[in-house]
């Protein structure tokens, strides 16, 4: 059998490695580590995008990573990553075309977002969306799929819900989510977060609200919301419009599945009246979402690429001393 021949040095088996996760702050640095874990030194650098990727390069040059986890790959310019000397594993995460199912308009902007992609910018992919694959392999690499990790400084032990429980919205507006949420608005007191909370502002989110809703950006569109693993994490209860896919969860298990604002409005007022309702499920769902904690998903998939690099190799090409411009 030929030997593999890689552009960069592989680090000794078992040796302690050095993550650099690279994205935008504000929407990753949840997903990555936030401490060192199992002989992996992590660090986020924060790229938003664009041409501009020297203070991306000079981060990396002073990090000298192991391996780079690259969120968004799309967003990097081409030949970015030329002259980084690590194996570089990308992770597609936004919903993509399913294979035999018409389109959604979406899920068309998502792909042609994709296909501005630099296939040699990444040895391997992660995709958030398997139903997503078909699509993402005519572009990039794919390797595996799994749904975004969640830091491990987001999980909080389970508490009794506060009377009445603090019931919250995160993510961006669209014409579905506000239609769906204003009833409710009028109502009770669900304060909804439009932008990315970060940091200290993030936390204080979490430890101050027990239920997290999830829906989708549009009616008809049915994905996996990132933000229901993070608001399992921190213990709450989950009320989600049906997710696809599921990731292993289950509705009425390990969160409230609504079909519609009508079942939603129904939920709220029963959690308002009786906040303890629903606590086995919201038990349940955080004990599920243990499994996503960032500190034992990152090492194992760290291992897993460096020995399937091992194996089989890499067609990305490696310039050192290159920069893009």
């Amino acid at each position: 059998m030929p030997r593999v021949v890689l552009p960069y040095p592989l680090p000794p088996e078992g040796a302690p490695l050095r993550v650099a996760f690279v994205g935008q702050r504000t929407y990753f640095e949840t997903s990555a580590m936030d401490g060192p874990a199992a002989g992996i030194q992590p660090c986020f650098l924060d790229f938003r995008g664009g041409t501009e990727i020297a203070r991306l390069l000079d981060g990396l040059a002073r990090f000298a990573p192991h391996v780079v986890v690259c969120f968004r790959p799309e967003s990097l310019p081409p030949g970015a990553l030329a002259g980084v000397r690590a194996p570089v594993v990308g992770f597609v995460t936004e919903a993509l075309p399913r294979a035999g199912s018409t389109s959604h308009p979406s899920l068309d902007y998502n792909l042609q977002e994709l296909r501005r992609v630099d296939r040699g910018n990444v040895d391997r992919v992660i995709c958030a969306d398997p139903l997503g694959w078909d699509a993402a392999t005519e572009l990039l690499p794919t390797w595996r799929s799994m749904p975004l990790p969640v830091a491990d400084g987001l999980y909080r032990q389970p508490t009794p819900s506060r009377h009445p429980p603090r019931i919250v919205f995160v993510g961006h507006a669209s014409w579905h989510r506000e239609d769906t949420l204003i009833g409710l608005k009028h109502k009770f007191d669900v304060p909804h977060y439009a932008h990315a909370l970060m940091g200290d502002q993030l936390q204080a989110m979490l430890a101050g609200s027990d239920v997290g809703i999830s829906l989708h950006n549009d009616r008809w569109l049915r994905t996996f919301d990132r933000n229901v693993l993070v608001h399992m994490a921190a213990g709450h209860l989950v009320l989600a419009e049906p997710l696809d896919p599921t990731f292993g969860l289950d509705p009425g298990i390990h969160y409230v599945e609504v079909a519609d604002k009508y079942e939603l409005d129904l939920r709220v007022h029963q959690l308002v009246a009786q906040p303890d309702a629903y606590e086995r499920i919201r038990i349940r769902g955080h004990h599920f979402s243990r499994q996503f904690r960032a500190s034992q998903v990152w090492p194992r998939v760290v291992a897993d690429l460096l020995a399937d690099l091992a194996a089989f190799g890499t067609d990305r090409v490696v310039e050192p001393g290159r920069r893009a411009a």
